[in-house]
């Protein structure tokens, strides 16, 4: 279920995630600007609390990319449920910028789930019939950077 978020939520979300990273992009050619837009996923794929998406980027910005965005885990035991991309031919890339988790995937809607832990600086990838979830477990914010490719058309 998406929430509208208020104005107010969307800036302490920005403060919070600026205390540990520097949330400029210079796009080529453009001046350096900050966040886009941010939407907040409530229960996000049927996972806990709520997930922020700080969008870096306008839609359609990148090319062969749906998505370039922060996402953020704010409390322990948030958690972006079990989903897939491989209905969209889109493979996802999560890079840990800060804070600690549990990455987990699966082969299928019935495979067999396999869990790590990730913190800073790894990184996961996920395409075809891979789904897979991811989960603050600390007190502190897990910020994870996610890319979305797109398959290219044959």
């Amino acid at each position: 279920m998406k929430q509208i978020p208020t104005i107010l939520e969307n800036t302490k979300v920005i403060e919070i995630v600026s205390q540990y990273l520097d949330l400029t992009v210079t796009p080529f050619g453009q001046s350096p600007r900050t966040v886009v837009r941010v939407d907040t996923r409530e229960h996000m794929y049927n996972g806990n609390g709520v997930v922020y998406l700080l969008q870096m980027f306008d839609v359609e910005e990148l090319v062969n990319n749906r998505i370039g965005a922060y996402m953020v885990f704010l409390n322990k035991d948030d958690q972006a449920g079990f989903h897939t991309h491989g209905t969209r031919n889109e493979q996802e890339l999560y890079i840990v910028m800060q804070g600690e988790g549990e990455y987990s995937d699966r082969a299928g809607v019935t495979g067999i789930v396999r869990t790590k832990k990730i913190k800073k600086g790894s990184i996961t990838a996920v395409q075809g019939i891979g789904f897979h979830s991811v989960k603050n477990t600390t007190d502190e914010p897990l910020i994870v950077f996610v890319i979305t490719t797109n398959q290219p058309k044959k």
